[in-house]
């Protein structure tokens, strides 16, 4: 015998399935977004990594060494810092750059050896005109 007693829960009205449910609807299955031609699912084209004026970019490095992939230097290395930084320019390295050396302070300041928070500001930082003053706060900032 059925329970006859009400039950306690909100009634909630069905809810229609997501129009991005991969189902199978009255013309057949449904197909994946078109991706262009010749790209798959998840692929970055190559052309984001790459500078739009000239062959790939490969000075780059990580922790927590910071030397250069392509040419073994302390990073940023020579190559790297002889490119323009115009006023435009250093508007959009400043971001990124006080991110990487922050982690750089964090990798190199604890080796036998290695720069004070200081010198790895002013390298990393090579564009802007600091002070020892200027470095100095923008290394205490960034520990």
């Amino acid at each position: 015998m059925p329970d006859d007693t009400p039950c306690h829960r909100p009634h909630r009205p069905s809810q229609p399935a997501s129009p991005r449910v991969n189902t199978a609807g009255p013309t057949g299955p449904r197909h994946p977004p078109y991706r262009g031609p010749g790209r798959g699912g998840n692929v970055v084209p190559a052309s984001r990594w790459r500078s739009r004026s000239g062959p790939p970019v490969a000075h780059t490095a990580d922790g927590p060494l910071w030397t250069c992939d392509a040419c073994g230097q302390d990073w940023p290395c020579p190559a790297l810092r002889a490119t323009p930084t115009d006023a435009a320019r250093r508007a959009t390295l400043i971001p990124e750059f006080s991110r990487i050396t922050r982690r750089a302070i964090r990798d190199l300041r604890g080796q036998p050896g290695g720069p004070d928070p200081i010198a790895i500001v002013r390298r990393f930082l090579w564009f802007l005109p600091l002070t020892d003053e200027e470095a100095r706060a923008v290394a205490l900032r960034l520990r």
